[in-house]
């Protein structure tokens, strides 16, 4: 049966622009409360005016998913609020462009922190917390690079495949618990966050720069996906687009054919 989300209430990380913004957005006006949790304090706050504006409720949690103390926070604050922790997406994380031979050790713990142990900090506590009530959906978005490892964005891939595989057990052994588990797989998305890679990588994202405007979705897009997700009440894979999940899963079993494909992608995308 279809889940009503209406006075449900949801604890959203990196709230402050992109998919976690407009998530926020769709989820308030599929009748949802919202917490916004991100470190930009005015971003969140334009986001709260925009939910509060259309009639929704929402508070702005201020922090960084690399403390444990905020992350805390986030769902005691949530809880004190709307009395509830229905549902918490873990969407907070960045990307950098560097060989994975040559980058530097500190800036790929550093990614770990954010976009795989940031999660976690926020993700294990709710889902103990929703163990306790018998109910509730915990959502870590991931991305379609989950399923397998491009050239210059090793580190990045390998932090969205442990979100993927962390969701996936968690989605098991939480079943019989009434928690749902879900993780959310983008393909390219216009946000922030391809401005956020370059400005990490030396020289650029020349990469991504090199890339093509039609693998790239509007966050609005990812955030439908995520609402349709939470209505279902069950846990799963959220995609944004069918062909590259089609073409990543031949990717898998094929791997010799898309090492070959890798190859010539990366060299003409970086000219020879």
């Amino acid at each position: 049966m279809a889940v009503d989300l209406r006075g449900k209430s949801v604890a959203i990380t990196g709230a402050s622009s992109g998919i976690g913004a407009a998530t926020a957005i769709a989820c308030a006006q599929a009748g949802m409360k919202v917490a916004l949790f991100a470190r930009r304090a005015e971003k969140l706050d334009e986001v709260k005016a925009r939910i509060e504006g259309a009639g929704g409720t929402a508070i702005v949690v201020v922090g960084s998913v690399d403390s444990d103390a905020d992350c805390r926070r986030l769902l005691d604050e949530t809880l004190s609020s709307f009395g509830t922790l229905d549902a918490v997406i873990a969407n907070a994380g960045y990307g950098a462009e560097a060989p994975a031979w040559s980058m530097d050790e500190g800036d790929i713990r550093a990614m770990f922190e954010t976009n795989f142990y940031g999660s976690l900090r926020v993700v294990r506590p709710a889902a103990e917390m929703m163990r306790t009530g018998g109910d509730g959906h915990v959502m870590l978005v991931s991305s379609c690079l989950s399923k397998i490892g491009i050239p210059r964005y090793a580190a990045y891939c390998a932090t969205k495949a442990a979100q993927d595989h962390f969701a996936r057990a968690m989605r098991h052994e939480l079943a019989g618990d009434g928690v749902a588990v879900s993780s959310v797989h983008p393909i390219g998305t216009r946000t922030e966050f391809f401005d956020e890679a370059a400005k990490r990588s030396d020289g650029g994202a020349s990469l991504l720069e090199r890339g093509t405007e039609r693998f790239m979705q509007p966050p609005e897009r990812v955030a439908r996906a995520i609402v349709k997700r939470l209505r279902k009440g069950r846990g799963g894979e959220v995609w944004t687009s069918l062909p590259t999940r089609l073409a990543l899963g031949l990717a898998t079993a094929m791997p010799g054919t898309t090492d070959a494909i890798l190859g010539r992608m990366y060299r003409g995308r970086m000219g020879g």
